[in-house]
């Protein structure tokens, strides 16, 4: 249940208000700590890392994170908002410019006719993928809210069994003509039928299900192919998956912004995708052989002897798909050494033996470094 849930600040460690950047940083950071492959068999982080992508989901989608910044976990259920449709336009106002223009002008003016289809209004929604999905490409439901013809008067706004009725001020027309005498003769002008409002019909009896609209708001789920190699942000159009139109105009499209989480260990950059190595000073002196996660799986990397920090090596071909499908790009590995921590006096021991024994040709960055501090100083 909701109210049983923790708030979703609360489980990125972020306070309310925070940007977006401040999200996506906070939800690197969680995830890396409670990753199911950094965590095995542990189900308490499993659990964890779930909660924290279910809380990235809402707080990095606008909309979803301002209805749960008004009314928390109510505001992002999925029943949230139920209700009738209200109509076109602003709080189901059915403004039309030509009925602004001719109650200033007095008419006379082409005007669009509002019997003419008209394509329905295009819909967004979000939709958050992993990084993985992104990469390789998935299929996923989006649940959206849309207006469609209302099935129960067939969308002409009546009571079943019941049809509009012709208007009898303009008797169909739509348009009421009027006469006026003027100093230079009659005028005849031409306005929108006030009974009306241009339609040419008057509903007697509206339909219950959509007071008289046509149209009703109802909840659906639309399933959508993503493409592998899509990015964070990029937006995939579906086509006649928007608001009905008017009459018998088409439906506009649904627009689906997609949303990729970051990931624990890799960075993308284009198709490529980076990875920081760490490495003991033993595994980049001695040369080793070490697991090395990619998209693919795992795989067996040799490292030379005497590897250096920020060392590059490239994985051909181990990078993210060509979304337009032509290839792929690399997965770079970059080289950190990890210093050891809280030594034994045994270990110490050893390093500084080691040290001892080491010669200045071990050190050719260092050795370099002391001759151009020698040479500067003697110039």
């Amino acid at each position: 249940m909701a109210e049983d849930k923790r708030d979703y600040y609360e489980v990125l460690g972020l306070g309310k208000g925070a940007s977006e950047d401040e999200i996506k940083k906070a939800y690197r950071t969680m995830a890396k700590k409670y990753h199911p492959d950094l965590n095995p068999g542990d189900k308490q982080a499993e659990a964890r890392f779930k909660e924290v992508n279910e809380a990235y989901e809402v707080l990095s989608d606008s909309q979803k994170k301002a209805r749960y910044d008004q009314y928390g976990h109510a505001g992002v259920d999925p029943n949230f908002g139920a209700g009738g449709y209200q109509g076109y336009g602003f709080d189901g106002m059915d403004f039309d410019l030509g009925d602004i223009f001719s109650s200033f002008f007095g008419g006379g003016g082409r005007r669009q006719n509002p019997n003419t289809p008209r394509r329905g209004s295009d819909i967004s929604s979000q939709v958050v993928i992993s990084f993985e999905e992104a990469a390789r490409g998935c299929k996923k439901q989006v649940d959206i809210r849309v207006v469609t013809s209302c099935r129960e008067c067939g969308g002409n706004g009546a009571a079943k069994g019941t049809t509009p009725k012709t208007c009898s001020s303009c008797n169909g027309s739509g348009q009421e003509r009027k006469q006026q005498r003027t100093p230079f003769g009659v005028v005849q002008t031409q306005t929108v039928c006030s009974k009306c409002r241009g339609k040419g019909t008057i509903i007697v009896n509206p339909c219950r299900e959509c007071d008289g609209t046509g149209h009703v708001r109802t909840s659906t789920s639309v399933g959508i192919n993503i493409p592998a190699g899509i990015d964070d942000r990029q937006v995939i159009s579906i086509r006649g998956k928007g608001n009905a139109g008017t009459n018998g105009g088409p439906p506009g499209d649904l627009q689906v912004a997609v949303a990729v989480r970051p990931h624990p260990v890799f960075e993308r950059d284009g198709y490529n995708v980076w990875y920081e190595m760490p490495l003991t000073f033993a595994q980049a002196a001695l040369g080793a052989e070490v697991e090395v996660p990619t998209l693919d799986g795992k795989i067996t990397y040799t490292i030379k002897e005497g590897t250096q920090p920020g060392d590059m090596f490239t994985l051909k071909g181990k990078g993210i798909p060509n979304i337009n499908g032509r290839g792929r790009g690399n997965q770079i590995l970059k080289v950190t050494i990890e210093v050891p921590q809280k030594l034994s006096s045994s270990q110490k021991k050893l390093l500084k033996e080691f040290e001892e024994a080491s010669e200045e040709n071990n050190y050719p960055k260092r050795k370099s470094f002391f001759k151009k501090v020698k040479d500067a100083f003697n110039s």
